[in-house]
């Protein structure tokens, strides 16, 4: 599954317990009619594809969606969701490198309003 949108907040790399479990938390935001913050997390190695990113950029995250049991002391079932990102992509570069600007392509040589217009529309 894919989130794309803007990313509104990076989070610092947390550490838990005495294995060194390392979590980043990564918000971004929806472009569509009601904009959704997704806080996605980044774990262990996957925390250091966040480097490069900054808050404002358009992104692409691959995720995967996990759900776990807990059974709490009362001997209750409760479940929790997490969204896990595994990799992003910045979709402004994607985007520059799809089409070069315009400047790049020279003017039709001889160019005259007697040809016809071969063009469908």
């Amino acid at each position: 599954m894919e989130v794309i949108g803007k990313v509104k907040l990076i989070g610092e790399v947390q550490t838990f317990g005495s294995n060194g479990f390392r979590k980043r938390e990564l918000v971004v935001t929806t472009d569509e009619q009601y904009p959704q913050m997704i806080m996605i997390e980044f774990v262990q190695d996957k925390c250091d594809l966040l480097t490069s990113y900054s808050v404002g950029q358009d992104v692409k995250v691959s995720i995967n969606l996990r759900g776990r049991e807990w059974i709490n002391p009362q001997g209750e079932a409760k479940y929790f969701n997490s969204v896990q990102g595994w990799r992003i992509e910045s979709l402004s570069q994607a985007a520059s490198t799809q089409a070069p600007p315009a400047e790049q392509f020279q003017p039709a040589p001889d160019l005259t309003s007697d040809e016809p217009d071969d063009l469908p529309f």
